[in-house]
């Protein structure tokens, strides 16, 4: 067993102590976004740091919780915060908790995270699924051997984002009331936001949105072969013509303002994944 197996195999062996479910559907929520998913029925929290060889986010609009419950009946597992590779991490260390995920059975990722929008039609305070995405951050969590348990050598990319579970999260959107919008997402490693230039780079190249966050679960949760649904909070708006600074709590105020609608559609997915309609 590789060393980075063993770790896992550890975490793991620590959590199937504790749990009595283990769920097939995970969260993971973003920048000012942990209380995205509501509050879980018979639910155990689980510090980051508790878990072994975990890691443990620096970010202080991420909490650092691991919870396990129900929501509406359905057994889920979510990571309230995410860890950044800007905190110094590496790509490993930021999908360690994927391969964790992989090794409980969890078939299904809702990835959600605060981003900058860029498309013309986009607001703040909307919410994108996201259909495809752009890997700026010059990493990979697949760079070295490959564990073949794990899965392939060269994971094909062309559906990252399950087709089918969007569909459900745009139905869903529309029993809700909600104009969820689509688009593709540019992932950078920050932690410094977009010069204007980069801003207009980004539009040339087809990005709708942009963050620090999602690309390396993704490949990693794609690699493991499950299925994602990739979720932005458009926080702040990014017109290269006419700049404004981002302010960092006004970007975690609308993240948490537009919560309750990102809680709506996340509840209405679980639902219908735990229900089969998506097997």
């Amino acid at each position: 067993m590789n060393p980075l197996a063993e770790k896992v195999h550890e975490a793991v062996d620590f959590l199937k102590q504790k749990l009595d479910d283990l769920p097939e559907t995970s969260v993971i929520t973003g920048t000012g976004l942990g209380e995205a998913v509501g509050p879980l029925k018979d639910s155990l929290s689980i510090e980051y740091g508790d878990i072994p060889h975990f890691p443990v986010s620096t970010v202080a609009s991420h909490s650092g919780h691991l919870l396990v419950g129900r929501l509406d009946g359905c057994p889920l597992m979510v990571m309230q915060g995410r860890i950044h590779l800007y905190e110094g991490y590496t790509p490993v260390d930021v999908t360690f908790p994927i391969r964790v995920m992989q090794a409980l059975g969890v078939r299904y990722l809702i990835l959600s995270n605060a981003a900058g929008g860029m498309h013309p039609d986009f607001n703040q305070g909307d919410v994108m699924a996201i259909r495809d995405h752009i890997n700026l951050t010059g990493e990979n969590p697949l760079i070295g051997p490959n564990d073949d348990s794990w899965g392939p050598r060269f994971p094909d990319m062309t559906a990252a984002y399950d087709r089918a579970l969007r569909q459900l999260c745009h139905r869903a959107a529309e029993r809700l009331g909600v104009y969820l919008k689509s688009g593709v997402y540019a992932g950078l490693k920050g932690p410094t936001l977009e010069t204007p230039a980069e801003i207009r780079y980004l539009k040339s190249i087809g990005a709708d949105a942009v963050g620090f966050s999602t690309v390396m679960e993704t490949i990693a949760a794609v690699h493991a072969g499950m299925h994602v649904l990739g979720l932005s909070t458009i926080t702040n708006i990014n017109d290269p013509i006419q700049p404004l600074p981002a302010v960092l709590d006004e970007i975690v105020a609308v993240a948490k303002r537009t919560a309750p609608v990102l809680n709506g559609l996340i509840r209405e997915v679980v639902a219908q994944i735990h229900r089969g309609t998506r097997l």
